[in-house]
């Protein structure tokens, strides 16, 4: 019996980052094809704000979540096909959620993010023991586990899923149009990065880099997120994000960076900033860690930056040579082009799904 009827559980609403990028793009294409698909995030818009805001969550919004979630659960059985983002309850035992995805329902899940190291490696000795191995039985009962990168699809296979696909996060080409050439009217060269207030953390790890690398022609922008303190009196500045102009906002950078530190959390993730600088015909500078090693040719569409020096080197490099930023940029566009396009993962998952029978 091929799949029909498809009930489709994202973590968030649109304005999470991680649903909005690895499911709801592909709606319109499943729904095209002829698929019926029922959309249930877990969490509402309203969480997402507090958690941007780091604000206190509300908790009957997050008791409402999981009583939503499990009345949604309960009448999975009638679906031909679950595909769900991460898990089905946060924070509960896997035995819970399999009482509901048990049966001849198929299961797709998707990650973007190493999700099970926040039970795994979690502090209490108590939440490790109790749902350590979740995220593992979960992959190990799905039909198919779609991952981001290599790192989480190893993971998959270690759990012992039937069948393990890697898609990329990918952004629309249709949507980002090649960064217009030239100096900017100012003359400032704008290293940029782009993100949410919860991964701004990690612009901590260059703050020696910013305060030597930039020089009296140049500014360090920060999209998404207020400035950390420690970049006060630097030339730096905070932009509103926003999605509809997020893409502008992007043009109108010189160069992308994205650091990290190398843990194994960090290795799950996805490099989708990456991803959107590219495609906006930017220059990158990255850490070298999970998949921005991947992504990053290093000398070809951007640098690999590993410590303080590299860092400075590679931002001073193309401070200078307006150039160099030109040639990368248009490398890096083409590569996104070829694998990280929507148009092209899509085909694939829709592949993925008519295969399960």
């Amino acid at each position: 019996m091929s799949v029909k009827h498809i009930l489709i559980l994202p973590r968030y609403t649109t304005k999470g980052p991680s649903s909005r990028i690895r499911i709801y793009p592909y709606l319109p294409y499943l729904r095209k094809e002829g698929f019926e698909c029922d959309v249930h995030p877990f969490f509402d818009d309203d969480y997402i704000n507090a958690l941007f805001k780091r604000k206190r969550k509300n908790l009957p919004s997050i008791l409402n979540s999981y009583f939503h979630r499990l009345s949604v659960a309960l009448k999975s059985k009638k679906y031909d096909l679950v595909w769900l983002q991460y898990e089905l309850l946060p924070w509960l035992p896997y035995w819970v959620e399999n009482i509901f995805l048990r049966g001849k329902t198929k299961l797709i899940i998707d990650y973007d993010d190493a999700v099970f190291h926040r039970y795994d490696q979690h502090r209490f000795s108590f939440i490790r023991g109790v749902l350590g191995n979740k995220i593992d039985r979960l992959m190990h009962s799905a039909e198919v586990v779609i991952a981001g990168n290599d790192y989480l699809a190893a993971r998959a296979h270690q759990a012992g899923s039937k069948q393990v696909e890697i898609l990329p996060s990918v952004v629309d080409m249709k949507r980002y149009q090649k960064k217009a050439q030239g100096q900017s009217e100012d003359e400032i060269v704008r290293v940029g990065w782009i993100g949410s207030p919860t991964t701004a953390k990690y612009l901590v790890t260059i703050e020696n880099v910013i305060k030597n690398a930039l020089n009296e022609k140049s500014k360090f922008i920060v999209i998404g997120a207020k400035l950390p303190a420690v970049f006060e009196g630097c030339s730096v500045e905070s932009w509103t994000w926003s999605l509809e102009a997020e893409i502008d906002l992007i043009h109108n950078l010189d160069i992308g960076v994205m650091p990290l530190v190398d843990t194994p959390f960090e290795r799950g993730k996805c490099g989708y900033k990456l991803i959107q600088y590219m495609a906006c015909g930017l220059p990158v500078i990255a850490s070298p860690v999970g998949i921005n090693q991947k992504i990053v040719r290093h000398g070809e569409n951007g640098f690999l930056a590993g410590n303080e020096h590299e860092w400075i080197e590679a931002i001073t490099t193309l401070q200078n040579k307006p150039l160099l930023r030109k040639e990368m940029g248009s490398k890096g566009r083409e590569m996104i082009e070829e694998k990280y396009d929507l148009q092209v993962t899509a085909q694939k998952i829709i592949k993925i799904i008519k295969q399960i029978e």
